[in-house]
């Protein structure tokens, strides 16, 4: 494990200035959206699936509430109809007085950290379309210069590789090199060109305005309740890459790999094929 990058190896400018700004936005914007997303969430703190969701349907696949039990009001969480006590955590937290009440989410969780379902709308909304505009800012410049198709784009020599890479990351056998491995080739594709968009269309979905103009996407998603499940589900996709992400950040050497992404220029291992 190299918590620090191999000084004796070349500087190489691994990252454009477009990687970067977009990258640093979408940190501002996912940080912003997770928050009052989560606000957005206690609204209705229930996932469904199908077209139609209520007390006569029985669709629900999650949700989180409380109740009382033998004169003790304790927080649950229900996932496919099977119930645990989330108390101080989730359903039922501590107010500032270290008092429990009823509530989805602790304060710190959500923006506003009380209930305001308006504010929280108007925060997603803006952090939401500056998210899309900086997806395509990163798409059309990495198209042009190529990062998209020679850094993200997995090929079948990164497939053969893969293995390989997974064993060498699971002994904590980090490389450093000008291009991305295959692990972060899959990643990287997989939250950009698949993950992000998803989010952007069921987001997209849950709006009654664009269910006017495009029903359609109704039909793709399975009705506005199972887009808005499976926008609940990426967002606990993104989370966990960012978890993993971080976590890969401070065992590869946070020093250098913050270079990288503020300058552009990376320290890497040994001699570097400047192909």
């Amino acid at each position: 494990m190299k918590l620090f990058a191999d000084r004796n190896g070349p500087l190489v400018f691994r990252q454009a200035f477009s990687t970067r700004l977009t990258h640093w936005v979408w940190v501002v914007c996912l940080f912003f959206l997770l928050l009052s997303g989560l606000q957005i969430f206690m609204a209705r703190p229930d996932l469904y699936i199908g077209q139609q969701s209520g007390f006569a349907f029985d669709n629900t696949v999650f949700s989180i509430g409380a109740a009382f039990d033998q004169g003790e009001l304790q927080g649950v969480t229900t996932v496919f109809g099977r119930s645990f006590e989330t108390t101080g955590a989730l359903g039922v937290v501590a107010d500032e007085n270290g008092d429990f009440r009823p509530q989805t989410f602790p304060g710190w969780m959500t923006i506003p950290s009380y209930r305001d379902l308006a504010t929280g709308r108007v925060v997603h909304f803006f952090f939401a379309w500056a998210l899309v505009g900086t997806l395509a800012v990163w798409l059309l410049a990495s198209l042009v210069n190529r990062h998209l198709t020679r850094d993200i784009l997995p090929r079948g020599r990164d497939l053969a590789a893969l293995p390989r890479d997974i064993a060498d990351h699971a002994r904590l056998h980090l490389h450093h090199k000008r291009r991305y491995g295959p692990l972060q080739k899959l990643s990287y594709f997989a939250v950009l060109i698949l993950v992000l968009p998803l989010m952007v269309a069921t987001g997209l979905t849950m709006s009654p305005g664009i269910n006017a103009y495009a029903p359609w996407m109704l039909d793709l998603f399975g009705g506005r309740q199972t887009a808005r499940t499976l926008h609940f589900v990426l967002m606990l996709v993104l989370v966990a890459f960012v978890v993993v992400h971080l976590g890969m950040v401070l065992l590869a050497g946070p020093f250098n790999e913050m270079r990288s992404m503020i300058t552009g220029w990376m320290r890497v291992d040994g001699k570097e094929d400047e192909r």
